[in-house]
């Protein structure tokens, strides 16, 4: 009986052995696929952004006597601007990219010019111009000649605030015009260079023209009076730094 038992025995284990051995022989499923979603790209350009610019800006201011015709045109001296912008962006067909921005700077412009005028002044007279802020809101296209460079062009409406005062050839106040501002154009254009996600400095230029919107005041040297215009067209060069979010 023992030895029967000993059989079966031997015979579960030797049956038992080979069922694994023929498992082990057979193919084994593959694992299931689960698909990977591609990274996130590194530089994205959608969204908005504020900064701060500086640069360097100068104006041609044109003085003109109305009644005689006689002009005091001439590029003032360069003068620190500084300032701040705020803007958003949205990236399409991966490497275009369009946006708005509002770009507001002071300034010091401001230039002393002698004004001889032999029919109102006796001897020569002088007018000094000053430029004291400007602010620009433009629409912008660029494009992306790297994922973190962006070359872009510009356009759009400018204000300013510009000032006039006239003297006579003995320092006396005899005319100005201040307070105002003034609406003209602008356009220029730049490149930004994303340095890490979300940092981004940028160097550009803008022309900015008010020749359609001239300011007239009165000047009145002994009594004597004409109206002067004056217009004036600014340019600066800046580099700025912006945050996206």
């Amino acid at each position: 009986m023992r030895k029967h038992s000993l059989t079966l025995l031997a015979a579960a284990i030797f049956g038992l052995a080979a069922s694994q051995a023929s498992a082990a022989d057979l193919p084994r499923k593959a694992p299931a696929y689960v698909p990977v979603a591609p990274p996130a790209p590194l530089y994205v350009w959608t969204g908005c952004y504020i900064g701060a610019n500086v640069g360097a800006a100068f104006a041609h201011v044109d003085v003109t006597d109305v009644t005689t015709g006689v002009s005091g045109s001439r590029s003032s001296e360069a003068s620190v601007a500084g300032g701040g912008q705020i803007g958003c962006d949205y990236q399409f067909y991966n490497s275009w990219v369009v946006g708005i921005r509002n770009m507001f700077d002071g300034t010091d412009i401001h230039h002393t010019r002698t004004f001889t005028d032999p029919l109102l002044f006796t001897g020569a007279g002088s007018v000094e111009t000053k430029v004291k802020w400007f602010d620009a809101l433009t629409a912008r296209l660029g494009y992306l000649v790297a994922p973190n460079w962006l070359i872009y062009g510009q356009g759009g409406a400018a204000w300013t605030k510009a000032e006039a005062t006239a003297f006579d050839g003995f320092g006396a106040q005899v005319g100005s015009i201040s307070g105002n501002s003034r609406t003209g154009w602008t356009a220029g254009g730049g490149v930004e260079w994303m340095f890490v996600p979300h940092w981004s400095v940028f160097l550009e230029y803008n022309y900015m023209g008010f020749g359609t919107r001239s300011s007239s005041f009165a000047v009145c040297p002994a009594g004597t009076c004409s109206i002067f215009s004056a217009k004036a067209n600014i340019q600066d060069a800046l580099v700025g730094e912006n945050y996206k979010f």
